[in-house]
């Protein structure tokens, strides 16, 4: 295991997949990302449907509210995530209303302006291209330091068996 030394102000945050009841701990970047590990710490807990990428590869995320009084800047942006990466999306409601993404009649934004999409990485090989848009970068705000290994088996399964009924929960740790 790598060394994930911390520092007297790291923060943590557990993920989680709530109905699998498997969870990982990442450790916030508030030095490459402060101001969005301000906004997502401020607003924890957080959660809501899970849904597993198109486009990106190996990513699960969930679509939540815009919950920060100012959206973050562009800070410690990717557009090639790496195994282990939370990052942080803002996209607004008519990015995502396209019958391409497939949140069918219940979008998961309907009504919002704003729509923050939360996201883990789990594996490698995943670049942010969609071919609605173009290159979508994020912001990496945190980086699981232990339980990836897990994770990474529970996204496959939510792959594979699908993630009706799962949800997706960010919590302090």
């Amino acid at each position: 295991m790598a060394d994930h030394s911390t520092g007297p102000a790291d923060r943590f945050v557990e993920v989680s997949l709530d109905k699998r009841g498997i969870s990982c701990t990442a450790r916030l970047l508030t030095d490459k990302a402060p101001i969005t590990c301000a906004a997502v710490w401020d607003a924890l807990p957080l959660g809501g449907d899970v849904y597993h990428a198109k486009y990106a590869r190996n990513e699960i995320y969930a679509l939540l509210p815009a919950f920060a009084p100012q959206e973050p800047p562009l800070e410690n942006p990717t557009v090639t995530p790496i195994p282990g990466d939370l990052c942080y999306f803002t996209f607004s409601d008519v990015q995502l209303g396209t019958n391409s993404y497939g949140y069918g009649d219940k979008a998961a934004h309907a009504g919002r302006a704003t729509v923050v999409d939360l996201a883990l990485f789990y594996e490698r090989n995943n670049l942010l291209l969609n071919g609605d848009t173009g290159w979508v970068p994020g912001i990496v705000w945190g980086t699981v330091v232990d339980g990836l290994d897990r994770m990474a088996e529970a996204c496959q399964d939510l792959w594979r068996a699908g993630a009706l009924g799962e949800t997706l929960s960010f919590r302090r740790a």
